[in-house]
């Protein structure tokens, strides 16, 4: 069968390049050997963040925060929990996947894809030759390579999200988003977390103002954190598994979770025998364009190496179809890419940080607001937080918001307009922002370069 278009993968890239291409009236088919959806649905996204919710709504019962209410949380029901979250799991890949591809009409073949000189495809011994072929098969967990890991056993951010019963305690181990959010997650759901970072602060990519804020939260919350700490061996003893870092010191626990990454999946798909080149990640070298060194090959997503979010995986698969079938020459900008980390508080984050813009050789500043001259977080009774702008020094142009508060991943799209709007930090504090609201924390910041909003009434312009 010839068709216009073949598609290795299921998830948000292969989604939306079979969704433009269809739209255009090309033949498209997609290869899946898995579950239908990818990462973000089934393993990623969808269920972490429902579990986030879950261990979010059991924290807010226990805390002391409003004087006058009081209430408490019987111990985590695992199993009902798992259960729930996998029926929001199952409704939205029907939803938005399968029922998806049944009403739009491209053909899904199940079964491992594997390129062959010409290029074509072979799944399960069936020729499949199209005119163009996009790559979309995602990342999956990565474990470094660690002395009785191995023989032990451990959890992965996929295995976490399946768990039948609560592990009294648990390792983490991983300082990074994964990390941050399910580490949050189990302890809020009643585990003992013990963090483990290699690095010298959790974040390590964020500002160190944010690093410092989600540790202190953390804290307070009873997780144990280990900075610096590179893990040098796993045992297991008594049914319990010890983790040593280099240092010497050493923790017990009931499981330990691998929170270290994710590495693009292309081993097996015959890329050799079609002269595409991967990197040392094992992730397609792309142009940006998002052509292989193929030409008639294209990838997106995961695994071309780059951010690892479902809405970065989107834009390529449907900027793919224009410049394959088109010739659009569109390029990937990720210039004023947002990030969020789902904690409580969020961390979110879009442009440059402090250090990369010193790097960069552009003279900047930069004002940090505490989430305590903030009416929103006040009202809410934590304070825990900040807003960071940097900004470009003469002409006064913002490069970069960071910010740590609850719903911070909303408020970061406001910062995202402004940075791509190219605004400076005099026209963020004359716009308008709504009274008691998180994102008037970025007005309020943007106040503080030529202001002591200390001195500031409530809504003062």
């Amino acid at each position: 069968m010839v068709y216009d278009l073949a598609i290795i993968g299921s998830g948000g890239a292969g989604f939306a390049a079979a969704i433009a291409a269809t739209t255009r009236g090309l033949r498209a088919v997609m290869v899946e050997r898995s579950t239908m959806g990818g990462t973000c649905v089934n393993v990623g996204c969808i269920p972490s963040k429902a579990l986030l919710a879950a261990a979010e709504a059991r924290h807010v019962s226990v805390e002391d925060r409003f004087p006058g209410v009081v209430a408490s949380a019987a111990p985590t029901n695992m199993a009902a929990l798992i259960g729930g979250k996998a029926e929001i799991v199952g409704m939205l890949r029907r939803e938005k996947y399968e029922d998806l591809a049944l009403d739009y009409g491209w053909e899904v073949l199940r079964g491992d894809a594997r390129f062959v000189d010409g290029p074509a495809l072979v799944v399960e011994g069936e020729r499949i030759e199209a005119a163009q072929y996009l790559i979309a098969s995602g990342a999956a967990p990565w474990v470094p390579p660690v002395p009785g890991l191995e023989e032990t056993g451990y959890l992965t951010s996929t295995t976490a999200l399946e768990l039948a019963e609560l592990p009294g305690s648990l390792i983490v181990v991983g300082g990074n988003y994964v990390g941050l959010e399910m580490g949050q997650t189990f302890a809020r759901l009643g585990s003992s977390v013990t963090l483990i970072e290699a690095l010298d602060r959790l974040a390590p990519g964020e500002e160190p103002e944010l690093s410092e804020v989600i540790a202190g939260v953390l804290a307070d919350e009873g997780v144990d954190i280990w900075t610096s700490a590179s893990l040098a061996g796993v045992a297991s003893e008594d049914g319990r598994v010890v983790a040593r870092v280099a240092d010497g010191r050493e923790v017990r626990a009931d499981a330990i979770l691998m929170a270290t990454g994710r590495r693009p999946l292309t081993a097996g798909l015959g890329l050799e025998a079609v002269g595409v080149r991967t990197g040392r990640a094992g992730e397609v070298v792309v142009d940006d364009t998002l052509r292989s060194t193929n030409p008639r090959i294209w990838a997106a997503g995961d695994v071309t190496g780059a951010a690892q979010f479902v809405y970065v995986a989107g834009a390529h698969g449907a900027m793919v179809v224009d410049n394959a079938f088109s010739n659009a020459g569109r390029k990937v900008n990720y210039s004023h890419l947002p990030r969020v980390t789902f904690t409580t508080p969020n961390l979110a984050a879009v442009g440059l940080t402090d250090a990369q813009v010193a790097e960069a050789g552009i003279d900047c500043t930069c004002r940090v607001l505490p989430l305590a001259y903030v009416p929103r977080a006040i009202v809410n009774r934590d304070t825990r937080g900040v807003v960071k702008i940097v900004a470009e020094v003469g002409t006064g142009r913002v490069v970069g918001i960071h910010i740590a508060a609850a719903n911070a991943g909303d408020a970061i799209l406001a910062a995202t307009y402004a940075l791509e709007a190219g605004m400076t930090v005099d026209q963020l504090a004359s716009t308008w922002a709504p009274y008691l609201t998180m994102a008037e924390g970025i007005k309020l910041a943007a106040q503080s370069f030529r202001t002591d909003v200390a001195k500031l009434s409530c809504c003062a312009a």
